[in-house]
């Protein structure tokens, strides 16, 4: 009755069954590992910023790599802007999703050391190989408030790290490159700046990083799980339909070969 499974149809038809359920159950996981990262990022982000804030110095040094721990962890800095190494970071977006730069300005703190702080968000110049309006950082010593956050690289960020640029512009945040352009020593990582606020509200703040969506990734992986389950309940119907036809096939046949019964002699 079942001998249909053993035909080349079924047996590719299984085989694909059995290869498509670990691979949908392979999948929910790593939509839920997702889930669960995005969870842990909400979290670290939101006691970070609920943190009280302390010295740049004590959480980075030179070369230092900043760690995930540490991501988006509100600190200080206090010096004195060096606006003649000032850089913008090109093609970056603003909180409404205008196209321009950000405004990366060196902070020389008292010790000779430089802390990388990011001022935030301006318009590009209409020609890209110009440098845009770029209001003054303020003067003499100044106390600067705001998120820590890690070097920049391609491999990272996924922006390529393009050479031959205009001068003073540069498509990465990144310690090391600026502390070969500048010449003295930059603590690793640099500072997201939200205060003080600046005057006029330009450069524009950057706006704090989404701590409270977590995203579709749990109804994916939800998702995929289900798929998983339908493949058998699927691969079952189609058994018993199969089935039905091969038993109709099978009684229309015998109803054809039976022969008619002779008609009766008078």
């Amino acid at each position: 009755m079942y001998r249909f499974l053993l035909s080349r149809q079924w047996v590719i038809l299984t085989l694909v069954a059995l290869v498509l359920m670990p691979t949908m159950i392979e999948l929910g996981f790593w939509q839920f590992h997702r889930h669960e990262r995005r969870v842990a990022q909400n979290a670290l982000i939101a006691d970070n910023l609920r943190a009280e804030p302390v010295p740049m110095e004590t959480l980075t040094g030179v070369g230092h790599t900043v760690p995930r721990a540490d991501y988006w962890r509100r600190v200080t800095a206090t010096g004195t802007f060096d606006t003649a190494h000032e850089v913008v970071v090109r093609r970056r977006t603003s909180a409404d999703d205008r196209i321009g730069v950000h405004v990366l300005t060196p902070l020389v703190l008292e010790d000779g050391r430089t802390v990388l702080v990011n001022r935030g968000w301006v318009p590009a110049a209409a020609d890209q190989k110009a440098y845009p309006d770029v209001p003054p950082a303020p003067r003499g010593e100044v106390t600067v408030t705001g998120r820590l956050k890690a070097d920049e690289t391609t491999d990272a960020s996924g922006i390529k790290d393009l050479r031959g640029l205009p001068d003073r512009q540069v498509m990465l945040i990144n310690s090391g490159q600026q502390e070969e352009l500048l010449g003295r020593e930059v603590l690793g990582g640099y500072l997201e700046q939200t205060g003080p606020e600046p005057a006029g509200g330009t450069p524009e703040p950057i706006p704090e990083p989404d701590h409270d969506s977590i995203g579709a990734h749990m109804a994916y992986a939800v998702q995929w799980w289900l798929f998983t389950a339908g493949v058998p309940v699927g691969w079952v119907i189609l058994v018993r339909r199969e089935k039905r036809d091969w038993q109709a096939a099978a009684r229309a046949e015998g109803v054809a070969e039976s022969p008619e019964p002779a008609a009766a002699v008078g």
